[in-house]
């Protein structure tokens, strides 16, 4: 299990440090500078959250099929989530050069905060195509057991990511100063390069992967059932997004509570975040390779076990996070109204670490069983009920502020675990994942 996981904590690890990164070089201009940052990657989620959709895809079908010993369809299937990858990619590139000042306007930014995410916006926009294959491929790769070679391509594209966002943002040796800019230039360099590295490495004998010549339909039908919920969560991730950050832009005297929420969401995701989700993957591979191997008790024990390790690790991160939270957020700004706010949301997210673990987890193996929906669902209707509701009744109507942010943020997770659990525990997701194997002829009827 560990196996598994620790070379995708270690990529997470470096791919969350080029955001930071991002956000500390922001935070040396302005807090205007941090809150563009934040808000264009609001929509940056867009591709990220399309890219894991297929990728969850592609790696469910890659694991169970390695589990079985189908490499024809697991070739297959590689094959067409990539292409799928890179046609969606297309539209966001197109946003990019026509939308990207309107989509940071829409939130009610200022002016300044306008022009710099707008910038922003739109250059890491244009990559969203290379960015798909990064993140496809890299899942796909993982489905196989192979967990060190994605680790190896991310590892030095978000090295080299990170140089060149120092060296670009600031003019540092032959390099022209472009503040906001160049941050971006960096991010579309990174992922320019690591997605011809990925193709290079499936098309080599470097990989048990292969490129085919597509030729059955009921591979993609599945690609596509399995990744649209999760495409979907994106979405709504998106859409909740949109007027919790507006609500935040109302609290305060500016940009600063906004700025807070994304510097504190930041220190979470560098610290614990890298481990929960390098456990969900080893979760989403170790069930769909046993299931592959027609091993449901196995698969149903692996998500357990991992949940039960991942919250004991990752939770006591979050012990550490709570603790120095006024320390790491005076990283990223100076600015005193902005850190005060910046340390309640970083203390609202390290109380939520032991409930984000789990949720992870238990949701990782579910998609491993090809079973995608009942996370869209917990983060609908947490989002819906608990994140805005929450924050707009409390923060808003009975004017507790900002606080009512901080208990939002807990709650919405906590909602979260109770409905992917209960899924999980009756167990019909195994049978769901065998159901699709026997549907695309990777198990036959006697298996």
């Amino acid at each position: 299990m560990f196996g598994l996981s620790w070379p995708v904590m270690a990529e997470q690890v470096l791919r969350t440090l080029m955001r930071t990164t991002d956000l500390l070089v922001a935070g040396m201009f302005s807090p205007a500078a941090v809150a563009a940052v934040g808000l264009a990657d609001i929509y940056g989620r867009l591709p990220l959250w399309f890219g894991l959709g297929v990728g969850d895809g592609a790696i469910a079908l890659s694991s169970q099929d390695t589990g079985s010993g189908q490499t024809a369809n697991r070739d297959e299937a590689v094959t067409q989530a990539l292409l799928l990858g890179i046609l969606a990619g297309i539209p966001f590139a197109l946003f990019g050069l026509v939308g990207s000042y309107w989509a940071i306007d829409v939130l009610g930014a200022e002016s300044e905060t306008v022009r710099l995410g707008g910038q922003y916006l739109a250059i890491i926009f244009l990559t969203a195509p290379a960015f798909h294959v990064t993140m496809i491929a890299a899942r796909a790769i993982q489905g196989t057991g192979d967990t060190r070679t994605p680790m190896y391509i991310n590892a030095v594209a978000n090295a080299l990511n990170i140089g060149l966002t120092v060296g670009l943002a600031f003019g540092l040796g032959p390099f022209p100063e472009l503040s906001i800019v160049g941050i971006a230039v960096a991010t579309a360099i990174g992922d320019v390069l690591a997605a011809l590295t990925f193709l290079a490495v499936i098309y080599s004998s470097w990989s048990d992967l292969g490129f085919v010549r597509p030729s059955q339909p009921v591979i993609m039908k599945q690609l596509l059932v399995i990744s649209s919920p999760r495409i979907a969560e994106g979405i709504t991730e998106l859409i909740a997004e949109f007027p919790f950050n507006a609500i935040l832009l109302g609290f305060g005297t500016g940009d600063e509570v906004n700025a807070a929420y994304h510097v504190g969401r930041r220190v979470y995701q560098q610290i614990s975040s890298p481990l929960a989700r390098g456990y969900g993957v080893a979760a989403n591979v170790l069930s769909g390779q046993a299931l592959g191997r027609g091993e449901s008790e196995k698969a149903y024990f692996n998500g357990l076990a991992t949940a039960a390790l991942a919250v004991l690790t990752v939770g006591g991160l979050g012990v550490v996070i709570f603790v120095f939270a006024e320390t790491v957020v005076q990283l990223f700004s100076n600015d005193p109204e902005t850190i005060g706010y910046a340390v309640g949301f970083a203390q609202a997210y390290a109380i939520s670490t032991f409930l984000i673990a789990c949720y992870v987890v238990l949701a990782g193996s579910l998609r491993g069983g090809s079973e995608t929906r009942p996370p869209f669902v917990a983060k609908v209707t947490g989002a819906v009920f608990f994140l805005l509701g929450i924050t707009y009744v409390f923060g808003v109507q009975l004017e507790y502020g900002v606080t009512a942010a901080y208990v939002a943020i807990v709650a919405d997770f906590v909602w979260r675990n109770l409905v992917v659990g209960a899924v999980y525990l009756r167990g019909h997701w195994l049978e769901r994942g065998l159901s699709m194997m026997h549907e695309r002829g990777s198990l036959s009827n006697d298996d």
